[in-house]
């Protein structure tokens, strides 16, 4: 049988349906039967049916059709049987959507089934006894049953034929809504005594090609008398009935007369056989139409049914009873997920879809409108598409730090009284763009670390922390390009880059460098990366790691340096002050002095915090001349470091009485430590050197003996002194004035004599016992007078409040 696809496509301007294509196909197609090529129909090309992952969505029906996406047609997948897919609702019709994803996309489409002639007329019962009075007259008439043709159309049932029809003639009466109603009227009267029983056959034929057709028997037995048949009162019922109405509701009732009297005039009810016959009662009595089963309104919303009236004598007539059934809002929206994605990106722009639905209510008018809601709060939104379908979309910036995930609750309500809803959640998970850059947890850094520390040690942590997910919230930590004092600030540090920890790349001296500071970047991992940086100080802590450095007295090699302390000093007279200094900080430079060793420890004092040297008793004449303080200086570190200093004190009045003392100082000596190569070297010159010594020592003492009488009767120039690494400028040293002395001295000790000078200057005498020159000699010599170290030189130096006395010799 052939039969013709009609392709239908409308393009829509709705933005989540694309078109719709509509086909036309007989029932009882073979499987795998094509339809047709919905690619080429709809203009969309197979490759596109394959990457878009392209479905067939029926919703909560059963699939009839299934989609080849390789070939871009549809086929059937299951046999379709017109009848029981839509009974004799005409068009039938099969509608569902095709979706396609990335982007998404539906389609509708229809496929109309067309009827075929593949059900003939059929009889519920196949006989029906009549008992008709022989005094029935011509035209009366009697209801036959109807047939049934499952077919619609023209393969429907198309007309009744009876045989023999010697009595009786076959009449079809059309009503309402193109219904047929078959009746047998008497043409003829009936003759019991020749006829007691009559058999008819009644013959249904369709219209179909070729036709089908049913048939049923009439068995006829001739009654006497009864010659009046029931009448109904109204020829047609009308009436309603609420869906899910109780069984037992009473819906109309049928009444109908007879003019017999007696059991000639008793009526009967019965409801003819039909499919609907079973939902429906009547009381044979009293003709009262009740309930006898469920009606739904989504299934069926308008019954016909026909109600028989017959006497006791077999006469009979029918009225029809048209029941709607109303509806009721017992049907909840039902919510069907056509496509969703379960991950959405956080940069996806507003106005993007995330899931499609189909939204169904079977009820009619307010209680079938169906408006739905999504849940408070969330960054999205539910719009209607066309009929029945709304998609959800992103109406908002989104977020993965501030929600990794979402719950949205799709509520639908109809409009019925009391509303009926159904809510479905569906789970949305956020995925993660590298959209925040790592944050250091302070501002700045500041750490500490002490001086002379191993290289390599760990000195502190940042820490950056980064609110993305997974590799694009992986931090490393880059020491920025920088130099302290113009060194590579990589050569002081480092950063491990996993851990953030700054480890000391050199020994640090705090006399050197006492802070830097760099800036350390933390960049997170994602592509692009984002980075951050913070700026880290490093303060030095001070170690005591320098002792004390006297700065005076002057420990010369070859000199010998003497304060001098008149005999007529007082309790408290200042003798010298130790001056030192500490390179360290803090407590580490905090300088106490202390007197270790003293000729008489009786005699003099050192004060603890300034160094000053004070007689502590009356100096008298028993007092020695020569007295030697070792003086001790030590600082506040722990542990403590020190340093000892020798100050030899001359306590005399006059300078001869100074140089007969002291002459006999001992003098440091400097030895090789090769000794066996000098005592041979002696050996080999002894008798040269012996000779030649001896003739230089006896020229020398004249030679001395004649500038120590010129030296007695002149006055010597002045010359300025301060030992190395110290001075003092103006007054503002330990020692704030400086006095000078004229001293004079010849090989006789006895004669030798000192003069006190005007304030203001700085005197100093060059008198070294080994020299044996005249001092107009030494003057000359400027070249050793120029000499800042040179052991001739005494230097005179005191206090002007205290009259402290400085000789060196």
């Amino acid at each position: 049988m052939g039969w013709q696809v009609l392709l239908f496509i409308s393009v829509l301007s709705l933005s989540a349906v694309c078109g719709q294509v509509s086909y036309s196909i007989p029932e009882e197609m073979a499987k795998g039967a094509l339809i047709g090529n919905i690619a080429q129909d709809l203009g969309l090309g197979v490759e596109r049916l394959k990457s878009g992952k392209a479905r067939i969505y029926t919703g909560n029906t059963e699939e009839y059709i299934e989609l080849k996406r390789e070939r871009g047609v549809l086929l059937i997948k299951d046999r379709i049987d017109r009848e029981s897919l839509c009974g004799q609702t005409m068009p039938c019709a099969l509608h569902f959507q095709m979706i396609l994803e990335n982007p998404m996309e539906f389609y509708t489409v229809t496929v109309e089934i067309i009827d075929i002639n593949d059900n003939p007329p059929t009889f519920e019962r196949g006989e029906m006894k009549y008992e008709i009075s022989e005094s029935a007259l011509t035209g009366a008439r009697f209801v036959l049953e109807k047939a049934v043709d499952d077919d619609v159309g023209v393969n429907g049932l198309n007309s009744y034929a009876l045989k023999p029809s010697d009595n009786f003639a076959l009449k079809t009466i059309s009503r309402g809504e193109g219904t047929k109603h078959i009746e047998m009227v008497l043409q003829k009267p009936l003759d019991r005594e020749k006829h007691e029983h009559i058999s008819l056959i009644l013959t249904a034929v369709d219209g179909g090609e070729p036709q089908l057709s049913g048939t049923m028997q009439i068995l006829i037995t001739v009654l006497d008398v009864n010659d009046n048949p029931p009448v109904c009162s109204k020829p047609e019922y009308k009436a309603s009935v609420t869906e899910n109405a109780p069984i037992g509701t009473v819906i109309t009732t049928v009444r109908a007369t007879d003019l017999d009297k007696g059991n000639n005039g008793k009526v009967t009810y019965m409801i003819s056989k039909s499919g609907a016959a079973s939902l429906f009662k009547v009381d044979a009595d009293n003709g009262v139409l009740t309930l006898a089963g469920n009606v739904d309104y989504e299934k069926r919303r308008l019954y016909e049914l026909d109600v028989q009236v017959s006497d006791q004598g077999g006469l009979s007539d029918a009225c029809k009873v048209i029941i709607d059934v109303t509806d009721t809002n017992d049907n909840p929206p039902s919510i069907n997920i056509m496509s969703i994605s379960n991950t959405v990106s956080e940069n996806m722009k507003p106005g993007t879809v995330v899931t499609m639905l189909n939204i169904q209510d079977p009820d009619a008018n307010e209680n079938g409108k169906v408006m739905c809601v999504l849940n408070e709060n969330i960054p999205f939104a539910i719009k209607s598409t066309t009929n029945n379908f709304f998609t959800i979309v992103t109406d908002g910036d989104l977020d993965r730090e501030r929600a990794s995930e979402y719950n949205i609750t799709v509520t639908c309500s109809d409009e019925g009284v009391p509303s009926l809803s159904s809510s479905v959640t569906l789970t949305l998970q956020i995925s993660d763009v590298n959209d925040n850059a790592p944050v250091f947890e302070r501002s700045s850094y500041e750490a500490y670390i002490v001086e002379n520390n191993t290289p390599g040690l760990s000195v502190f942590t940042v820490k950056a922390r980064d609110a993305d997910w997974n590799q694009n919230a992986r931090v490393s930590y880059i020491l920025e390009d920088s130099s302290v004092n113009g060194v590579p600030v990589s050569s002081y540090v480092s950063v491990s880059a996993d851990s953030g920890v700054i480890h000391a790349v050199r020994s640090f001296d705090y006399e050197q460098i006492k802070d830097f500071h760099f800036r350390v970047k933390a960049q997170d991992g994602g592509s692009p990366p984002l980075s951050s940086n913070v700026t880290v100080k490093i303060l030095i802590q001070d170690q005591n790691d320098n002792p004390p450095q006297v700065l005076y007295p002057v420990q010369t090699g070859g000199s010998l340096v003497a304060e001098m302390v008149p005999r007529s000093a007082d309790v408290g007279y200042l003798v010298t002050k130790v001056v030192a200094v500490d390179v360290d900080s803090g407590q580490n430079a905090w300088l106490s002095y202390k007197l270790q060793k003293a000729t008489d420890r009786a005699l003099f004092e050192v004060g603890l915090q300034n160094g000053e040297i004070r007689t502590i008793r009356q100096v008298n004449d028993k007092d020695a001349v020569k007295q030697r303080l070792t003086v001790i200086v030590e600082d506040n570190g722990q542990p403590s470091r020190s340093a000892t200093v020798v100050v030899n004190v001359a306590v005399a009045d006059s300078f001869p009485e100074v140089l007969s003392e002291f002459t006999d100082f001992p003098h440091d000596k400097e030895y090789n430590d090769n000794l066996t190569f000098y005592l041979v070297l002696a050996l080999a010159v002894v008798s040269f050197l012996f000779i030649t010594c001896l003739v230089v020592i006896i020229s020398v003492k004249i030679y001395r003996w004649r500038q120590s009488r010129i030296l007695y009767h002149s006055s010597l120039p002045v010359i300025p002194y301060y030992p190395p690494r110290y001075s003092d400028t103006l007054g503002t040293g330990t020692l704030q004035h400086v006095y000078n002395y004229e001293v004079c001295r010849t090989t006789d000790s006895r004669k030798s004599d000192c003069k006190f000078g005007r304030a203001g200057s700085q005197n100093v005498l060059i008198m070294d016992p080994s020299s044996t020159g005249t001092m107009q000699r030494l003057q000359s010599e400027k070249s050793i007078l120029d000499e800042p170290d040179s052991p001739l030189e005494v230097r005179l130096n005191y206090n002007v409040s205290l009259l402290n006395t400085t000789v060196v010799l």
